[in-house]
């Protein structure tokens, strides 16, 4: 089973995915705060009322989440690429609400950066309420998973020992397209990779997460409350363009599209931005 959050006809709403069909969810706008795991699971079906995929604009998954956490450094080869120490413990930064765009929407290129870089990720959705989650009940806590691009502006990233000013830039992060339930999908089977301008440049497979889903809902929740909704960016595989030599780095124009086995892809167009 899975969701997905659209619009049509001016209206925004959530839909379980059917096929090349959408099952609108009577009386859910979004997927958020007030949107559980029993929540989604007993909403009527609107099955006299399909949508046809292809009609709908697909919003980001998670529309207005309390809190986006990201987590970088957690394959082994991209913390290789970079040349720093294996962590003993998540390297996490935030992004907002205001950074998250659909899977196919355009991604703004600021005027002020010029180090725009890709970093294909897989992304968790919280689906219900924990603090101090332990690891064996961790996924009792997952509403699903999805896919993100967490674009990233380096110029920006590395003014600081703190990476979230070149991060958390508005309309730049990719979320979707749609969130698959747990119980769809053996992560460990599942590869990711990341494709620019019909280049595929980075390759892996979640199975080599330095830490597991369950060890990060634990961790993250340790310091605070994860609630429905809430959004955690899992980190990158090695290839990213600013580690390559020479360096492969986004411009207004390019097309880069994320890709994860049985949860699907974010595909976007590169555009000149002017704020």
């Amino acid at each position: 089973m899975s969701y997905l959050s659209y619009e049509y006809n001016g209206v925004r709403g959530v839909g379980e995915v059917d096929g090349e069909s959408l099952i609108p969810l009577q009386d859910i706008s979004e997927i958020g705060r007030s949107t559980t795991i029993e929540t989604l699971a007993s909403a009527e079906r609107m099955t006299n009322h399909p949508l046809v995929l292809e009609e709908v604009r697909v919003l980001p998954v998670v529309t207005d989440p309390a809190r986006v956490i990201c987590v970088g450094l957690n394959y082994r080869d991209h913390i290789v690429e970079t040349k720093r120490d294996f962590p003993t413990y998540p390297v996490m930064f935030p992004k907002f609400a205001s950074s998250l765009i659909g899977a196919y929407d355009d991604i703004v290129v600021p005027p002020e950066s010029s180090e725009v870089d890709y970093e294909g990720e897989m992304a968790v959705v919280i689906g219900r309420r924990g603090r101090r989650i332990t690891e064996e009940d961790a996924l009792d806590h997952v509403l699903g998973y999805t896919v993100a691009n967490d674009i990233t502006m380096r110029d920006f990233q590395y003014k600081t020992h703190q990476w979230m000013q070149g991060k958390a830039w508005d309309a730049s992060t990719p979320l979707g397209p749609r969130i698959v339930c747990p119980a769809e999908v053996d992560l460990d089977s599942c590869g990711i990779r990341t494709i620019v301008n019909g280049e595929k440049v980075q390759e892996s497979n979640l199975s080599q997460l330095l830490f597991t889903v369950p060890n990060l809902i634990a961790t993250i929740s340790t310091f605070t409350t994860l609630e429905p909704g809430d959004v955690i960016l899992t980190g990158t595989p090695g290839g990213v363009g600013y580690r390559r030599k020479p360096q492969l780095l986004l411009k207004p124009g390019d097309h880069v599209s994320v890709e994860i086995d049985h949860l699907g892809a974010v595909s976007n167009r590169l555009v000149a931005g002017d704020g």
